[in-house]
């Protein structure tokens, strides 16, 4: 098999679930912040993303976020998410879901990404948990603080380890992917859990599962059909041939 069947499965569904993942991102320039080589200074993310290293040392987390809200700021959205902005359009039922806090799909036009592991862009306080997006590049005074209290500290509003998914975003994706008939995976490991299990759901629901992929992943031989190549050159080639 090969794109041309890809292109006919996603001409002929009227219920297409996506799932993105740090792949995508890397094509714009993000770069990965966890595994090897996602060292800042000498910690690792998995040492700085915790509601444990936040309470020790607010104003170090912080520090590490506003140096990958710096970065991701001097990046674009690629043809891979216009691309799929491009199939939202064209879809009745179309559901984005993404392990990215970029927030690239977004600037891209998608509606409305299921953000499962939140935003970096979002500012939530501790105190009386107000929600706020601030874009300010770079961040001062770190860390920042509510308005509500002077000692009201606001995290960012993502998904740290140790930590659940949101509920109602992940009721969401399941059950988008639960009734879509095209599943597409695009530039996800396929090994963060449980968002790596919304891939498992879609099988079992009957759905076609594409990956788009530079990479072979663990899902590799499992799925329908694996693209192997740049997300931002096989989704505008998906869409090409028109629906």
């Amino acid at each position: 098999m090969s794109i041309v069947q890809a292109r006919r499965w996603l001409r002929e569904a009227e219920s297409v679930a996506v799932i993105t993942g740090a792949g995508i991102s890397a094509e714009s320039g993000v770069p990965v912040f966890r595994g090897p080589g996602g060292i800042w200074r000498k910690y690792r993310a998995e040492e700085l993303a915790s509601p444990q290293a936040f309470a020790q040392d607010p104003k170090l987390v912080w520090e590490w976020y506003n140096w990958r809200r710096e970065i991701i700021a001097a990046t674009e959205p690629n043809a891979g998410h216009r691309a799929l902005v491009e199939i939202e359009r064209t879809v009745d039922d179309f559901s984005l879901i993404t392990q990215n806090v970029d927030g690239l799909h977004d600037l891209a036009g998608s509606r409305h990404p299921l953000k499962l592991h939140g935003d970096i862009w979002e500012t939530v306080c501790m105190l009386c948990g107000e929600r706020r997006i601030n874009r300010d590049v770079p961040l001062t005074p770190l860390p920042p603080h509510c308005t509500c209290h002077p000692k009201a500290v606001l995290r960012p509003a993502v998904v740290w380890f140790g930590e659940a998914l949101p509920f109602v975003i992940w009721e969401e994706a399941e059950a988008a992917v639960k009734r879509a008939e095209l599943v597409l995976v695009v530039g996800t490991s396929a090994v963060v859990y449980p968002a790596s299990g919304l891939i498992t759901i879609g099988m079992r629901n009957g759905a076609h599962t594409v990956e788009i992929n530079a990479h072979r992943t663990p899902i590799s031989d499992t799925v329908d059909l694996c693209l192997s190549g740049n997300a931002a050159e096989i989704l505008p080639d998906l869409i090409d041939a028109g629906r």
